[in-house]
């Protein structure tokens, strides 16, 4: 039951506005005790001023103690309130009704200076009916004696309105809780049912229908943006399976054409039990050479599935780019001398540098290769090495025929290839894939900055501090 957000939502609700109805509660009941007593000794202390007056009063006439005590609860009648006059000594000189005082244990009331008033709550002797008592001492004209009065009034009627008001609250607050937590179940489903809904059409979307998207309610509250959100992440889902889809594909073909090609010449060789030694060589030659394609095609894969896993370290080290060019660059001559390309070096600026040298190699001799191959015979590679603003800049230039312009933006493309360019001595089409992956995780980049019918130049920029 727990796991369902609505049942957490509604006991959420209904908690909080249990604890605010209990503390609200818990203020109201004291706000109500609090005026009710202030209301009593407020009439406590005006009864006992008008003991105060008409016993000052009446002592000034007769002079008697008794008698003046008598007179003056006499005069008085408030049948809620008990009145007693005590004299210097303690003694009880009048009071009314008669007996009440009996009730309150008179050696607990507070020693005060004359013209001081306490109010307090005594327990009374009676058990079950507390009184509130003003406890006033005063010194009266015309003989100067003290006397101390005393005003008191049962709570018990006050406890019982407060009680009534207890029991209110006491049903007010756990109903008040369970409608809120049925408005609290009622808006979470309400608020929910977007969610919900998003919850199935999510669950129907598989690998097969990636294309379709969540309904969008409303874009700008937050389960619009949700589902818009989750729509973008099926958008970049569908690109990458379609890219898997393309890899396999084109891994395939690529895998396929040097297996057949073996497979074939196997084939021929042993349709005959007896051939000659040239034709053995030379088979064995195709193999070799299909061989060492598939071995170029499989560890170029795997570099670049390690590269997605994130599973390449780079092994770091001091070197100077120069000195790597210009070993590529001899390296790349004995492709070049084949099909009498020229490859020109610019003057080299000493170039330290701190990375993979490894992996900057074969990007270099990546775009060499290509240079080469698609570079007519008697052509030019020019190569060069630049620094600016703390930046290494390396061009490949050539003399080919140039890339189309609807082919330039897909050509890091893994497994592109131009399709006027697709044959076996044009690759796998993984090369620039590769070199620009080895630049982006030097923190650097490798763009195709210009390509015409005369050429095209290929820039590598790696950042000398990364």
């Amino acid at each position: 039951m727990f796991d369902s957000v609505r049942v957490r939502l509604a006991l959420w609700y209904m908690g909080i506005l249990a604890l605010l109805l209990v503390t609200f509660s818990a203020g109201v009941y004291a706000i109500l005790w609090r005026n009710f007593m202030e209301r009593a000794d407020g009439v406590l202390r005006s009864v006992s001023a008008a003991v105060v007056s008409i016993l000052e009063k009446d002592l000034s006439e007769n002079g008697l103690d008794e008698l003046a005590a008598r007179d003056t609860v006499e005069a008085l009648n408030f049948p809620e309130y008990s009145i007693g006059i005590l004299d210097a000594s303690g003694e009880l000189l009048a009071e009314r009704p008669f007996g009440s005082h009996r009730q309150l244990d008179l050696r607990t009331l507070p020693n005060l200076a004359p013209g001081q008033t306490s109010i307090e709550t005594h327990p009374s002797l009676a058990r079950g009916d507390p009184r509130r008592v003003a406890v006033t001492h005063v010194k009266l004209a015309p003989m100067e004696r003290q006397y101390t009065i005393l005003v008191s009034r049962s709570l018990t009627p006050l406890l019982g309105e407060l009680a009534a008001d207890r029991r209110i609250l006491l049903i007010a607050v756990p109903l008040g809780a369970l409608l809120a937590g049925a408005a609290g179940w009622f808006l979470a489903r309400k608020s929910l049912a977007p969610v919900l809904a998003m919850s199935q059409q999510a669950h129907r979307i598989g690998v097969e229908n990636l294309e379709e998207r969540l309904h969008v309610a409303n874009p700008r509250d937050e389960l619009g943006r949700l589902a818009a959100t989750f729509n973008e992440l099926l958008s970049r889902l569908s690109g990458a399976f379609q890219i898997q889809r393309r890899f396999m594909a084109d891994a395939s073909h690529e895998l396929r054409t040097p297996i057949s090609v073996v497979r074939t010449t196997a084939s021929v060789v042993l349709s005959k039990n007896h051939r000659e030694e040239s034709e053995y060589r030379g088979a064995l030659t195709i193999v070799e050479a299909q061989a060492r394609r598939l071995t170029r095609l499989v560890e170029d894969m795997l570099r670049l599935a390690r590269a997605d896993a994130g599973h390449v370290v780079l092994q770091e080290r001091p070197f100077y780019l120069d000195e790597m060019l210009l070993e590529s660059i001899q390296a790349a001559i004995v492709l070049a001398n084949q099909k009498e390309i020229e490859i020109a070096i610019d003057d080299l600026p000493e170039g330290p540098f701190r990375g993979d040298e490894d992996l900057l190699r074969q990007m270099v001799m990546n775009l060499l290769d290509n240079a080469v191959k698609y570079t007519p015979p008697r052509g030019r590679i020019r190569v060069s090495l630049a620094s600016q603003n703390g930046d290494y800049t390396i061009r490949v230039a050539d003399t080919g025929r140039g890339i189309p312009a609807d082919a330039q933006a897909h050509i890091f493309d893994r497994f592109y290839r131009v399709e006027e360019g697709r044959s076996e001595a044009a690759g796998a089409g993984l090369g620039l894939a590769i070199a620009r992956w080895i630049a982006e995780i030097h923190h650097g980049s490798l763009e195709l900055e210009s390509s015409t019918p005369e050429g095209s130049v290929f820039c590598a920029l790696l950042p000398r501090a990364y």
